[in-house]
């Protein structure tokens, strides 16, 4: 049988100035799931992040927002993990996403970590890359014809047509939490890949 997920962190940059940055999409989703469950997220200082504790079919369901900046995410991760005695792969990340354009989202589990900082911090404090992976696309400044560098588009607001895109994504996301924290990742994928190519 498939662990189901118990914990979820959505990454991204504390502060009010990062708020609606691209970079924070894993933030958005994480506040719309908390929403979902009706928990409210609370600064937990011994986890470095903010902690929303909900259930789930009798379940204890732990949500997080790392306070630390995005590359030092794998600090909240590793502390929440190891007080609720969890194995990688019960966690999902939820997080931005530059090689799928706004409006798409992947879901899977493992792999490398593409260069994104949080991921990559993460892997290497849990000491394993068997963890699930919630990639909510925002695009690339290439592929939108934007002239920006990459560290410049992350760190700000997607435009309105982008925005539009994600929030919806974002919806589809929502929608399949429940079969994720049941442990049934196939329909899981299938959900969330069939409304990509819809």
């Amino acid at each position: 049988m498939t662990s189901p997920i118990r914990l979820i962190i959505g990454l991204g940059n504390p502060g009010p100035e990062y708020e609606t940055t691209r970079h924070n999409a894993g933030f958005w989703l994480a506040d719309h799931l908390a929403d979902d469950m009706k928990a409210s997220f609370f600064l937990e200082k011994a986890f470095s992040a903010s902690v929303a504790k909900a259930r789930f079919d009798g379940e204890a369901v732990i949500l997080a927002k790392p306070k630390t900046f995005m590359n030092r995410s794998g600090q909240a991760a590793g502390a929440l993990m190891r007080f609720y005695k969890l194995t990688p792969e019960q966690v999902l990340v939820l997080h931005d996403e530059l090689d799928l354009m706004p409006g798409q989202a992947k879901l899977k589990q493992g792999g490398g970590h593409a260069g994104h900082n949080g991921l990559r911090d993460i892997q290497a404090v849990l000491g394993s890359p068997n963890f699930w992976r919630l990639r909510i696309g925002i695009g690339h400044p290439r592929t939108l014809g934007l002239a920006q560098d990459v560290a410049a588009f992350v760190l700000n607001p997607p435009r309105r047509d982008e925005l539009k895109e994600i929030e919806s994504v974002i919806d589809r996301c929502r929608a399949i939490t429940p079969a994720l924290l049941r442990g049934d990742y196939p329909q899981a994928i299938n959900q969330l890949h069939e409304a990509n190519s819809a």
